[in-house]
């Protein structure tokens, strides 16, 4: 079984009894001003498996099933099947944590701010894939991969600013930005030679959809 499919499996699972029970989705939940004040560090990292809605959660679950299993197979090729699987996991969990360090320093003195959902893990996985292919197609919206992660960076950035929404928008941009330089980070402590490729492939421009 992948270790994709596994974290997926613990996702549905946390989440269903988080929505189910109030009192777990509390327990679990990234909550800035209790981390502070009781050291509930954990909480950096259990919020990214608990979700607020089932729309929520189908997200961020299809997003994880559709660049979960491409990653983990090219972690697999940079530092071979064992090392790999182990480098995914750290870049999965590590996602979850670093997106939230912003928003904790942000709000760790407001009581009524909490937050919860991998969506800084699913934005990693998508800038993840955009380093291998910036100019393949998304099916939604359609536009070039790398479009898409202009206009997400572009987009997250504003609506934190603008701060109209309960949306963790500080999450979904350092979760990708996380994930780019992760990305970067891993190229080149184990394949510096596939730059080349990729640079290549970046300038070659975009292809027809069709």
């Amino acid at each position: 079984m992948s270790i994709t499919l596994i974290i997926l499996i613990m996702t549905c699972a946390i989440s269903y009894q988080a929505l189910q029970n109030p009192t777990i989705s509390s327990r679990l939940l990234f909550y800035p001003y209790e981390i502070k004040r009781k050291g509930e560090f954990f909480r950096f990292l259990t919020s990214g498996f608990v979700h607020g809605s089932w729309p929520h959660l189908f997200i961020n679950v299809f997003v994880l099933y559709q660049f979960g299993t491409m990653a983990e197979d090219v972690f697999s090729m940079l530092f071979g099947e064992d090392y790999g699987k182990i480098v995914f996991i750290v870049f999965y969990l590590s996602a979850i944590i670093v997106a939230g360090i912003p928003t904790y320093f942000r709000h760790q003195d407001d009581v009524g701010y909490r937050a919860l959902g991998a969506s800084g893990a699913t934005s990693a996985l998508v800038f993840f894939y955009i380093v291998f292919s910036p100019w393949s197609w998304f099916q939604f919206p359609p536009v070039p991969a790398i479009v898409f992660g202009i206009l997400y960076l572009a987009y997250s950035s504003y609506m934190d600013k603008k701060g109209a929404d309960n949306i963790g928008h500080n999450a979904h941009l350092w979760g990708a930005l996380y994930g780019l330089i992760f990305t970067l980070v891993a190229i080149y402590v184990s394949r510096p030679d596939l730059f080349d490729r990729l640079i290549a492939q970046l300038l070659a421009g975009p292809v027809s959809p069709f």
